[in-house]
């Protein structure tokens, strides 16, 4: 297990298209472990692939500290409902954003063993879902931020 370094805003390979998942290989199950630590270490949430330099459409995601979810391929089947609330990422470092999700989100998935799964999530869940898998299409979630980026400073000090 490895901690890797998570690349930042403006880094190109955080534009660009991730590939999808064929095979699970040594090299995937690695880079999946190594993810979890990543994000672990660095206290996020979630993280995609594209993050940490690979082009593979793979995401992990904690939102409980307890039970991570590691999506292979992860596409969106449904959304409902909307949530509005401050979102962060570990690829903008110091910085956090007003934007709004859906409040429920189902997904299909393969597991770390490429097994199919479906996955509803709603509130935190959904929201790092979405965050997530646009990642995994070039996208950051400063694009969506309704008004102004904020340093996480300033909003601790409130």
């Amino acid at each position: 297990m490895a901690i890797r370094n998570i690349r930042e805003i403006g880094d190109e390979v955080l534009t660009k298209t991730c590939k999808e998942v064929k095979e699970m290989t040594p090299r995937t199950r690695q880079l999946i472990d190594d993810m979890l630590d990543t994000m672990y270490e660095a206290n996020g949430v979630g993280l995609a692939a594209c993050q940490v330099g690979i082009l593979k459409r793979i995401v992990v995601i904690d939102v409980t500290g307890e039970d991570p979810y590691v999506l292979i391929n992860p596409r969106i089947l449904e959304t409902d409902g909307e949530q509005t609330g401050s979102e962060a990422c570990l690829s903008v470092p110091g910085k956090t954003g007003v934007v709004t999700r859906p409040n429920y989100v189902k997904i299909k998935a393969f597991d770390a063993e490429l097994r199919p799964f479906e996955l509803e999530g709603t509130e935190l869940l959904a929201r790092a879902i979405c965050h997530e898998l646009e990642h995994l299409d070039g996208h950051l979630y400063v694009e969506r931020v309704e008004g102004e980026l904020l340093e996480m400073e300033d909003m601790e000090e409130e």
